[in-house]
């Protein structure tokens, strides 16, 4: 009995399959985090199907160039990079050189601001995402929340390029610019203000992964000695933005869920200033309510 795809005998196994399996260990043994999981998602982009139907594709139409996407993630280039696509929530977004590749951890960051918006009684949240990178924070909402209306602001000229072409033809609004000064014309209007910030120390350099150090742009990384210089900037915009009772959500490293909260202080104007764990448990963003003043 024959298979119908390459003639191969009924359970034997493909071609594609078994060079996946030997990508998988070339990648492990290069330390990427995921090689299974990497090696598969290379071998559908490139022979064009989906993960789950590598096992259909004939002998005959394996692709070569597979492996030259292997020696790329196997150099740690992220797989986004190679691919140029990037899954966040229920979104696929252009990314590469220039721009923050989104995380999965910020999924459930995002998972929170949306819990908290649909909570308002508002008809149409009025939203910021302050660093906004590839757009994922901003285009989650605006998907996620149907009436909202969301501004998303970037600085980086790199990053730029990408937000454009994510957010084109959506409801969302980019502004070029900083995210200290930005949006004046808002101020005491928002109902949410969100940001994954940069807040890696710049002591920490040399442990960061290569992916993130040697492709993400520095600025979406680094911010200051304890990380933590852009967060204390942003308190003051989400305070400027945010009417009273509106939100803010910043994304922080795990290592600094001791420390974010206190930055949003009641002297300073906050109230139930609190830290939030991620899927994986881990300390991952610090919220807070803005009080009128």
């Amino acid at each position: 009995m024959l298979h119908e795809t390459g003639g191969r005998p009924a359970g034997a196994r493909s071609l594609l399959l078994a060079e996946v399996a030997q990508a998988t260990q070339r990648l492990a043994d290069a330390g990427v985090p995921s090689p299974r999981h990497d090696a598969e998602e290379l071998a559908a982009w490139v022979h064009g199907v989906k993960r789950g139907e590598l096992h259909r594709v004939a002998d005959a139409d394996f692709d070569a160039r597979y492996w030259e996407a292997v020696a790329r993630r196997e150099a740690r280039e992220p797989l986004q990079h190679i691919t140029g696509l990037a899954y966040f929530r229920y979104l696929e977004l252009q990314v590469g050189p220039g721009v923050f590749v989104p995380r999965p951890e910020t999924e459930s960051v995002v998972g929170w601001a949306i819990d908290a918006v649909r909570a308002m009684d508002v008809v149409e949240p009025l939203i910021v995402d302050l660093c906004s990178g590839s757009g994922a924070i901003a285009l989650a909402l605006a998907q996620e929340v149907p009436r909202s209306r969301v501004h998303a602001v970037e600085l980086d000229e790199g990053a730029l390029p990408w937000t454009r072409k994510n957010v084109e033809g959506s409801r969302v609004v980019l502004h070029a610019g900083d995210a200290l000064t930005a949006l004046p014309e808002l101020n005491g209007q928002v109902d949410l203000v969100i940001s994954n910030p940069p807040y890696i120390p710049l002591t920490e350099w040399e442990y960061v992964a290569p992916e993130a150090r040697d492709h993400d742009p520095q600025l979406a990384l680094f911010s200051g000695e304890d990380g933590l210089d852009l967060i204390r900037g942003i308190e003051r915009t989400a305070h400027r933005l945010l009417r009273p009772g509106g939100v803010v959500v910043v994304e922080h490293a795990d290592t600094q869920g001791g420390q974010v909260p206190w930055i949003f202080t009641e002297e300073r104007g906050w109230a139930d200033a609190a830290d939030h764990p991620d899927l994986n448990n881990r300390p991952r963003f610090a919220t807070a309510r803005r009080v009128a003043r």
